[in-house]
């Protein structure tokens, strides 16, 4: 049985020496008969793991849109970052370095590297954040700020015009 299967595994894998070798221990039965088997299989399992490698395409886009909470006044605002552009939330000064989203036919995961700044008066702005932020876990990625939180929740291709909008 473990034979068959490994011809059949060396005939996709191309690497017919190194499992030829296996199934000629195990068919002359030799002492090391299961232990060859069970490395023969873990070696071709590998094999295939490895041939195959998942398809984690990434989507780049060009829009960051944030959601941003302002502590003081409990209101949620949400707004969008282009690309190496820049939007002011409250004292905070967000830049979208790059955006990724996944394709529609995975499971949704958005991720973005992100610079906030903070804005002072009396001195240059003040870099409080620099990072990957995660769609999926705002927690992870967390903004720290006393009086605003920055989250990202999505990223676009384009901006939506106001025609398309009212639709």
């Amino acid at each position: 049985m473990c034979g068959c299967v490994l011809r059949r595994i060396s005939a996709r894998s191309g690497h017919d020496s190194q499992v030829q070798r296996v199934s000629n221990l195990m068919m002359n039965q030799t002492p090391g008969y299961r232990v060859a088997c069970m490395c023969a299989l873990t070696a071709a399992l590998t094999l295939c793991l490895c041939a195959f490698p998942a398809s984690a395409d990434r989507i780049e886009n060009q829009i960051a849109v944030f959601a941003g909470l302002d502590k003081v006044t409990a209101r949620i605002e949400s707004f969008e970052v282009p690309l190496n552009g820049t939007r002011i939330f409250g004292v905070l000064e967000i830049t979208a370095r790059t955006c990724f989203s996944s394709p529609p036919t995975e499971p949704p995961k958005t991720t973005a590297f992100v610079e906030v700044s903070e804005l002072r008066s009396d001195a240059a702005p003040l870099k409080i954040f620099a990072g990957w932020m995660f769609a999926d876990s705002p927690g992870l990625s967390a903004v720290e700020h006393p009086v605003y939180d920055v989250w990202l929740t999505n990223c676009k291709t384009t901006a939506e015009s106001p025609s398309s909008a009212n639709e």
